[in-house]
C-alpha cells in the first residue's frame, strides 16, 4: 500500500502516482456530473420538440413577451369595462301609488320608477293613471337631484334606488 503522507514520500514516482490517481478520480467525477447534467437538460426539454436548451430559452422569452402584451391589453380592457360599468344603470326601483286617494279613481295603477347609475345620474319615469287618460312624465337626474320639481313618490323612489345600490 501507498503511504499518502506527502512529507514522507521517498521517490518522485510515488508523488506522480498519487497525482495521476487524483486527476483520474476528479476526471471521473466531472464526467459523471456532465452526464447527469445532460440527462436533466434532456428531461427539461422533453416534449417541447426542442433539443437545444438555447432554443427553449428563446421560445420562453417570446412567450413571456406575448404574455406581457396580453396583460397590458387586458388591463386596458378592464379599465374600459370599469368606466362603462360606472355609467350603466345600477339600481332600478318602482313605487306604485294612487294619486287620487280620496276619490277611488285610478287605484294603485300609477307608478314612479327610477333608473340610476352609481353616481346618481339617470332618469325617473312617472305615470298617473286615471279612468279617461294616462299621463307619463320623465325627469332627468344628476347626482340624485333633478332640475325639475319632484313629487313625493318620485323622491321616495330615488331614495329607495339610492339605498338599494348602497346596500349591494
Amino acid at each position: 500500500m501507498y503511504n499518502f503522507d506527502l512529507y514522507h514520500l521517498k521517490t518522485p514516482m510515488e508523488i506522480e502516482t498519487i497525482l495521476i490517481y487524483t486527476l483520474l478520480t476528479v476526471s471521473l467525477v466531472l464526467i459523471f456530473w456532465i452526464i447527469r447534467l445532460e440527462r436533466k437538460i434532456k428531461l427539461f426539454t422533453l416534449g417541447t420538440g426542442i433539443g437545444n436548451f438555447e432554443e427553449l430559452l428563446k421560445l420562453l422569452r417570446r412567450d413571456l413577451g406575448v404574455l406581457n402584451q396580453w396583460k397590458t391589453q387586458s388591463a386596458d380592457s378592464f379599465r374600459i369595462i370599469d368606466e362603462k360599468l360606472r355609467k350603466s344603470v345600477r339600481s332600478v326601483e318602482t313605487v306604485r301609488f294612487n294619486p287620487f286617494k280620496g276619490t277611488g279613481a285610478g287605484g294603485n295603477q300609477s307608478f314612479a320608477t327610477a333608473f340610476i347609475n352609481e353616481k346618481g345620474d339617470g332618469v325617473v319615469f312617472s305615470s298617473l293613471h286615471a279612468r279617461d287618460r294616462v299621463s307619463i312624465f320623465s325627469k332627468s337626474l344628476k347626482g340624485f337631484v333633478s332640475e325639475h320639481e319632484l313629487s313625493e313618490e318620485e323622491k321616495e323612489v330615488i331614495e329607495k334606488a339610492k339605498s338599494a345600490y348602497a346596500n349591494k
